[in-house]
Parts: C-alpha cells; structure tokens; sequence
C-alpha cells in the first residue's frame, strides 16, 4: 500500500494517503463566521487526500480561543458552505473538526459567563483574550443531565457541517479538551457513570461519537485521539491505566463502523497506539506529533509497512498547499513561517506557492 494511493474510508474517498490535520489558524471573524481568506486556504490545500479542518466549536460555550471559527448559527454554516464547495470545486475531500473545548476556555474569549468541564478543576494554561493572557477558571463541574445536553450540541453541530456541504466530521478526542478532559484520570474526578474506572471515563467519548454517527451516518464520523500526549492538566502517566481507557474507548466504538480513527502519538507503531487501531476496528490515519514535523520518509513508511492507512501532517501542509504532489514527485518544499501561523490575514496563510508557481518563476 503506498501513501499516494486512493482509498475509500467509510463514505469518504480519498485521492491519496496524506491528510491535513487539523491546524488551528484563528482566521474566523469576530461571528465565528469563515472568511474568504479561510475559503482560498483550503481550496489550495484541495489535493490532500482528505482535510479535517480546524477545530470548530458546536456551540459559544465551548470555543477555546479568538478568531476559531463555529458551526451553531445560519451565517457560520453558510460561511462552511462557500468552504466545502471551494475544496469540492478542486476535486477534493474535506471534514470537520467538531471542538468543544470545555474548560480550556474565559468568559472574555467566548462571551459566555460559564466555562464547563468533567470536573471542577481548572486547567494550568493560560487563555489568550483581547487584553492579554489570563488564567483559565475553576470549570462548572457538568451533572449528569448536562451532559446529555453536550452530546446533542455536538449531534447539532454534525448536522449543521453536513447542511454546510462538508464530507464528514471528526469529533476532537484529543489535546485536553472536552473529550480527553474526561478521560484522563487527572482532569476527571467524577464518581458517577462519566468517572472513575477507565470503562467510565472512555464513556463520554463513546457516547458523543455513537450520537453523532447515529445523525450523519457512521461512514461520514471519525474521532481523533491523543493517548498519553501528556499534555499538562490531562496527564495519563499511569501506562495500564492508559492502555485500559483507550482499549475501553476504542471498544466501545468499534460496533459503529466509523469511518476513520486519527491518533496523535509521537511514535505511531507504539502498544497503544496499535491496540486501540485494531480494537476499533476502523481505517487508521496516524500523526506523530507536535514534537518533531512529520517527513516524507516517516510517512511513507508508515503506510508502506501498514501501521496505518494514511498520515495526518501539520506544519508541511500549511506551508506547501500542494504537500502530497511534490511528496510524490519528490519536489522541494516551502519552509513554514511560524511566526504568521496565529496573526490573522493572508500572509503566512494563503501566500505559500504551490510548485507549480515556484518553477514558473524560474
């Protein structure tokens, strides 16, 4: 299997293996609304096997940082629209990245008055607002009615991205926040159905993905997780009781036949990684991390040797729109500019050349 093959991934078609992960760029206006700007960015980036877009919130309550975009009003699912039909356009593939953040979130970010989690226990991070960083606050510790309710704003939010046009959804397990806040042992402390044992921990991850699957269509559905990413506040140090959640997790989901499991792990081919792929029982995209950037090599080898069915990659995708053609042609790539990856504006966004453009030049 090589990464520039096709492949059909529930009711997704991909054109390739290489997948755009889902890269936070704070293009959104002020409504939450895409702007043109985000419009030509992912049609640039159209011949991705597949694009799962920035993380997205389901409703104000759970948006985590300014300028992130949403999926709860008319204007902001119209605004999707011109996206997905500008990816279309151009032959390509795209889903959302449904993201509650929970409590990795401000009353002066969001405008909403409570900032939820599992428990409460607030975050160690800091939350950027238009008057500078602040300390996230103590969560309102979410009862059982509540969140029941939380699983039907991310069902809405499915249905508003598949109104909006786009493929599919992937609902965001990972990176501490709301779904991983509840299964890690460290940011959840409940002693009801949602804690405690890694059976009920994982439960809330199933239950959102088996009611979004259940309203768009399991084939349209994927989850991204991030087991042991050791992110501070949603630690999971303890390495049974990792394996035990995940394998809790990726069971429980696994009778839905889901369209993609993405799992964010420094070393793909690790115990746990491979476990929950099996356990779930649906094709894998693997993305080994914020530490290192993923190269050519790394991922052609993973596809190659089958420890996943396709590679997720960040930095190279916001800096070369067309990655998987020179990947393929073994072309030279564009180096990204970290420094315009959260400033608002086209430069460092839709200002990369495409390959095309640099040998024009010559």
């Amino acid at each position: 299997m090589s990464l520039y093959e096709s492949a059909v991934f529930g009711d997704l078609d991909l054109s390739n293996r290489v997948v755009m992960a889902p890269l936070t760029r704070t293009r959104a206006g002020d409504d939450g609304v895409p702007t043109d700007d985000m419009v030509e960015y992912y049609r640039q980036r159209a011949g991705m096997g597949l694009i799962v877009t920035e993380g997205t919130w389901p409703v104000r309550e759970g948006m985590s940082y300014l300028g992130q975009p949403g999926i709860e009003t008319p204007e902001q699912v119209e605004g999707w629209r011109r996206v997905a039909e500008a990816v279309h356009a151009e032959g390509g593939t795209i889903v959302m990245q449904l993201m509650h953040g929970g409590r990795v979130s401000h009353p002066e970010i969001s405008g909403v008055d409570r900032v939820v989690g599992p428990s409460a226990i607030a975050s160690p991070g800091e939350g950027r607002t238009r008057d500078g960083k602040v300390a996230l606050p103590v969560p309102h510790e979410l009862s059982t009615a509540e969140v029941a309710e939380v699983v039907e704003q991310f069902v809405q939010a499915a249905r508003n991205a598949i109104a909006a046009g786009l493929d599919g959804v992937e609902v965001h397990g990972a990176n501490s926040y709301l779904v991983h806040q509840f299964l890690s042992p460290e940011s959840n402390v409940r002693d009801d159905a949602y804690g405690g044992s890694p059976e009920n921990r994982a439960r809330f991850a199933v239950e959102v993905t088996r009611a979004v699957a259940d309203a768009v269509g399991p084939g349209r559905t994927g989850i991204r997780l991030s087991p042991q990413h050791q992110i501070p506040g949603v630690l999971e140090a303890d390495d049974a009781d990792a394996l035990a959640t995940y394998t809790a997790l990726a069971q429980g989901l696994a009778p839905l036949g889901l369209a993609f499991v993405d799992l964010l792990h420094a070393d793909p081919k690790s115990t746990i990684v491979q476990r929950i792929r099996h356990e779930a029982a649906a094709p894998t995209i693997v993305n080994s991390g914020f530490g290192t950037v993923t190269t050519r090599e790394e991922a052609e080898e993973l596809v190659l040797e089958g420890w996943a069915d396709a590679v997720a990659v960040g930095r190279p995708a916001i800096a070369n729109p067309d990655l998987a053609l020179r990947w393929e042609q073994r072309a030279e790539l564009n180096e990204p500019r970290p420094e315009f990856f959260y400033t608002g504006g086209a430069v460092g966004y839709t200002d990369y050349p495409s390959l095309a453009e640099v040998r024009a030049e010559r």
